[in-house]
C-alpha cells in the first residue's frame, strides 16, 4: 500500500472510510480506465483513489461541503492558478474592505476579528460552483474553517473538531467555562501555504467529475456512464448516527448557508425509522442501477446504532435486491465487521462514547 497523498486530508468528514479501503477495492475489482463510481462521495476519497489508480472516477453527494471537497479533489488546478488567485483574493481584500461580519456570540467567540473578516471576504468572493480554482480554495477554506486550533496553526477558529460543526450555543458556553480564546489567523497565508503542502506530491494524470444532486438522480445527472461503472465504493449515511445540516453547519454557513444549524435539510441525511432508511437506500440504488455494468462489484461501508447485525444484513440485501431489480444478490467477500475507535467527538461532546460498529458488504447482482 503506497503513502496515503495529502490532497486526501484537504478536508476531514464525518464517516470517512481510508483510502486503503478504496485502494484495495479498485485493485481487486477493476482495471485502468474502468469506471468507478460513489453516489455517497462524501470527502472524495473514492474519487480521488481511484483517479491516483488511472482509473475514471465520479462521485455525486447532495450536500455542498461534500460536493465541494469532492469536486476539487476530483479536478485541481494548477498551482500557478492558485497562488495567482489567493494573492488577487488578498490585494482585493487589502483594497475593498469586506462587508458586515456576522454580529453573533459564537462567531465573536469562534473567529478573532481580523480572521473573521478575511473569511467573511472569501465566503462573499469564492465562486465555488463554478470554478474550479475558487472551488479549490474553497475547499481548502472548509478544511482550515475549524479545528484543534492549539494543536495546528492552520485553523482558524477557536477549539473545535475538525470533522463537525458543533452548536454555537454549547461552543459558546465550552470555550467560556475553559478560558480558550480565538487564536489570531491570516487566512491568506494559510491557504498559500496549504497550495503547496496538498500539491506536493502532484495529481493524478487524469481528472473525474463530482457533482452536487440527489443519488436518486444519479442515472439522468450521469448519462454518459449508463452501463459503464464496473465498480461502486460507497457508503450511505448512517441511521441515528449523523445530521449533515446541523453537524457541517459552519462549513454550509461559509458556502452561502444560515448561521444557525438546521436540521434535516438533506433528503438523505439521518432518518429517524429503519422503514423510512430502507426505503431511502431502495431508491438510491434504483437510482444508480442505469450506471452499472453487467457483473459490477458494489462494495457498501455501512453503520448505525439502532441496527442488530442480522437485520442490517437483511435490510442492505433487500434494499440491493429492490433498487438493482435483481432477484439474488452474489456475496464476492464476507462480511467484514470493526468497531468505530477515536472519533473525535469523544473530547469535544460529553457522552458520545458507545461503541459503534461498521459493517463492509462486497456484492454483485445476479
Amino acid at each position: 500500500m503506497t503513502a496515503v497523498h495529502p490532497l486526501h486530508s484537504i478536508c476531514p468528514y464525518f464517516a470517512m472510510f481510508p483510502p486503503g479501503f478504496v485502494e484495495r477495492y479498485v485493485l481487486a475489482f477493476t482495471e485502468p480506465g474502468d469506471v468507478v463510481f460513489d453516489p455517497f462521495s462524501g470527502r472524495g476519497t473514492t474519487v480521488f483513489e481511484s483517479l491516483l489508480l488511472n482509473r475514471r472516477a465520479y462521485g455525486l453527494d447532495i450536500n455542498p461541503v461534500a460536493a465541494c471537497v469532492s469536486g476539487a479533489k476530483a479536478d485541481p488546478p494548477t498551482v500557478a492558478a492558485l497562488l495567482r488567485r489567493i494573492a488577487q483574493l488578498r490585494e482585493q481584500f487589502s483594497d475593498m474592505g469586506v462587508a458586515q461580519v456576522p454580529n453573533t456570540e459564537f462567531f465573536e467567540a469562534c473567529f478573532a476579528p481580523s480572521t473573521l473578516k478575511q473569511i467573511v471576504f472569501l465566503r462573499n468572493s469564492l465562486n465555488w460552483t463554478s470554478s474550479k480554482v475558487d472551488r479549490f480554495i474553497a475547499a481548502m477554506a472548509l478544511g482550515c474553517l475549524h479545528g484543534e486550533s492549539h494543536k495546528s496553526l492552520n485553523c482558524f477558529s477557536n477549539r473545535m473538531p475538525r470533522t463537525i460543526s458543533t452548536k454555537p450555543d454549547y461552543s459558546v458556553r465550552w470555550w467560556a467555562a475553559n478560558g480558550y480564546e480565538a487564536p489570531v489567523r491570516d487566512v491568506f497565508d494559510i491557504l498559500a501555504a496549504q497550495v503547496k503542502f496538498r500539491f506536493a506530491r502532484g495529481v493524478p494524470s487524469i481528472s473525474g467529475e463530482a457533482r452536487l444532486g440527489d443519488v436518486r438522480n444519479a442515472t439522468a445527472m450521469f448519462r454518459k456512464l449508463q452501463g459503464a461503472v464496473q465498480l461502486v465504493v460507497t457508503s450511505p449515511p448512517y441511521l441515528d448516527t449523523t445530521d449533515y445540516g446541523e453537524d457541517q453547519w459552519l462549513r454550509l454557513w461559509f458556502l452561502g448557508g444560515a448561521e444557525r444549524p438546521k436540521g434535516r435539510i438533506f433528503a438523505d441525511a439521518r432518518h429517524g425509522t429503519s422503514q423510512a432508511y430502507w426505503a431511502f437506500l431502495t431508491a438510491a440504488w434504483t437510482g444508480i442501477a442505469g450506471l452499472l455494468a453487467p457483473n459490477c462489484t458494489i462494495v457498501i461501508r455501512i453503520g448505525g446504532m439502532s441496527f442488530a447485525p442480522a437485520d442490517l444484513e437483511e435490510g442492505v440485501y433487500t434494499s440491493l435486491r429492490n433498487g438493482l431489480g435483481c432477484n439474488s444478490l452474489e456475496i464476492v467477500q464476507p462480511l467484514n465487521v470493526s468497531e468505530i475507535r477515536n472519533r473525535q467527538t469523544n473530547v469535544f461532546r460529553p457522552g458520545t462514547k458507545g461503541k459503534r460498529v461498521e459493517y463492509d458488504f462486497v456484492l454483485r447482482a445476479a
